[in-house]
């Protein structure tokens, strides 16, 4: 059974705006998978709706074998337990050190204090950041403040991990590193789909690449390239 499947899913704002139209995909558990296409394609709005922050107008989004358009309010936080997420502005707390960031991603969901310590410190392990650990995020370079950025999406286990233009205010070499943590994670299981404008990433890697266009779903490619022009 697919992991995530969008079923005709059509997404509309006011006053005329048709964000997403039509959209039938599944992606299997394990997969990585790159989301492309133009600004304005529909890549965030795809998000949005992965971890319920919208609904569609229109079609089923099913993930791990319930529709999440008929979850009930108090069930959505255990959806987003399960979701990881990673944007490109790192998002991290000014105020709280590296340790404390990723924390609170447990506390939010009310992790028992005693498990707290030995999963942040194994997810900081994972990102290369253990000694890092009492920084705080402006002490950090732009890679480590996104590996921090990981290490707070990974620390619950999600099955699935989304990252949104990752790679988007880091430079060429960072961005490699990057690339390969979350190729890492990957392979111990989860499921990483990533939106990106880095053409030159999707063209090395060789991922399934998903496609939008104008909200519609033009290409999906099991091993893929970036296909617009950069």
């Amino acid at each position: 059974m697919s992991l995530i499947q969008f079923f005709n899913v059509t997404k509309q704002y006011p006053p005329n705006i048709t964000a997403l139209d039509d959209v039938s995909v599944k992606i299997d558990k394990g997969e990585f998978v790159f989301l492309v296409g133009p600004s304005g394609a529909g890549k965030t709005t795809f998000i949005r709706l992965l971890f319920r922050e919208e609904v569609p107008n229109r079609g089923q989004i099913i993930i791990g074998g319930r529709s999440i358009s008929r979850l009930k309010r108090k069930e959505v936080p255990l959806l987003r337990r399960n979701i990881g997420i990673v944007f490109q502005d790192f998002r991290l707390l000014p105020d709280r050190t590296v340790f404390e960031n990723v924390a609170f991603a447990l506390r939010v969901v009310e992790t028992h204090p005693r498990e707290i310590k030995p999963r942040v410190e194994k997810a900081l392990a994972q990102v290369g950041l253990s000694n890092r650990a009492r920084m705080f995020p402006h002490q950090l370079s732009g890679g480590e403040q996104q590996r921090a950025a990981i290490a707070r999406a990974i620390v619950n286990n999600p099955g699935i991990l989304v990252a949104d233009e990752p790679t988007g205010n880091l430079d060429p070499a960072t961005s490699g590193d990057i690339m390969k943590l979350l190729e890492e994670i990957n392979r111990l299981g989860t499921t990483v789909i990533m939106a990106t404008h880095a053409w030159d990433i999707v063209n090395s890697m060789r991922k399934r690449v998903i496609a939008l266009q104008h909200g519609r779903l033009v290409r999906d490619d099991r091993e893929g390239g970036y296909g617009y022009e950069a």
